[in-house]
């Protein structure tokens, strides 16, 4: 079974490509939205792959920067890609959840993921009682609500990635404070880290944990979560998803998704080992959370 081109790696290449066509043609974004009609900001979202394009606005700005022939051809099909849903974000679709069907959009074509995780376990990890607790918290930091339960049946969806039949890899490290933090109603902690348990024996996941007192290479520590994901389709950019509040950002310049997969090497380097780490997880799990 192919995977097929992902449609986030398809805007990013898309973006790309529009972005040098106004440029050759020496033109000012927002001069050219001013003569399509367009909002101020509109060309600047699809050259940064912000917006799912529309093929018909996208023939449009090709007519207006003169851009015919087989470039013209290469262009479209590139958007008639990019605007593809892989039908994840149509089922479960909320604004609200634009981060998760990112990451959804993402793992569904994706050959690899590296994930680090320094206060929350990531969401391909998370059991249904953890996973509500976290969509259950969003408005008392004034984030919008969402329909709880919906938001948590999708997050499970998600996770079918992990054992799908096409080749894929999952490599998690969890910084080790995860292990002891509260992070829900009472039996919340043993659920997940007992879910947890179970997900790292799958052949498809790697999971190991980062201790408190083993230091990193050069003393560099990263400041916030991130993601790595290599896409099936070799064409698609690399791309790293940093985790920052409160939403998330993807990168797919080619310097800094090095610096983050050199990160993740230091990182992986000093993390305690699968099996070490299956050890303490189980530990943490036995352990009561009273004695906490």
């Amino acid at each position: 079974m192919s995977l097929g081109p992902n449609p986030i790696g398809r805007r990013r290449r898309l973006g790309a490509e529009l972005c040098d066509l106004r440029q050759d043609a020496e033109i000012d974004p927002d001069e050219l939205a001013r003569q399509l009609g367009w909002p101020k900001g509109k060309v600047r979202r699809l050259e940064t792959a912000r917006v799912r394009p529309n093929l018909g606005e996208i023939m449009d700005l090709l007519d207006a920067l003169g851009v015919t022939g087989l470039r013209r051809d290469y262009i479209l099909e590139l958007a008639r890609e990019a605007a593809h849903s892989l039908g994840w974000r149509d089922a479960y679709d909320d604004p609200a959840q634009h981060d998760q069907h990112t990451l959804a959009e993402l793992a569904n074509t994706a050959l690899e993921l590296w994930d680090f995780q320094l206060t929350l376990f990531p969401g391909l990890l998370q059991c249904p009682e953890y996973a509500r607790a976290r969509f259950a918290s969003r408005p008392s930091l004034g984030q919008a609500p969402v329909d709880v339960e919906a938001a948590v049946h999708a997050r499970m969806a998600r996770q079918q990635v992990l054992t799908r039949e096409t080749p894929f890899h999952y490599d998690v490290i969890l910084d080790e404070t995860l292990l002891v933090r509260h992070c829900g109603p009472p039996g919340t902690r043993t659920a997940q880290l007992d879910y947890t348990v179970r997900l790292a024996e799958l052949p498809t996941v790697t999971v190991r944990v980062l201790p408190f007192d083993r230091p990193i290479a050069k003393h560099y520590l990263p400041a916030t979560s991130f993601v790595y994901f290599r896409l099936a389709d070799p064409v698609d950019p690399e791309l790293v998803v940093l985790d920052i509040m409160p939403g998330s950002l993807i990168l797919g310049d080619k310097e800094d998704v090095s610096h983050y997969k050199r990160l993740f090497d230091r990182l992986r380097a000093v993390a305690f080992s699968p099996e070490d780490s299956l050890a303490l997880l189980r530990e943490a799990r036995d352990n009561p959370e009273e004695g906490l």
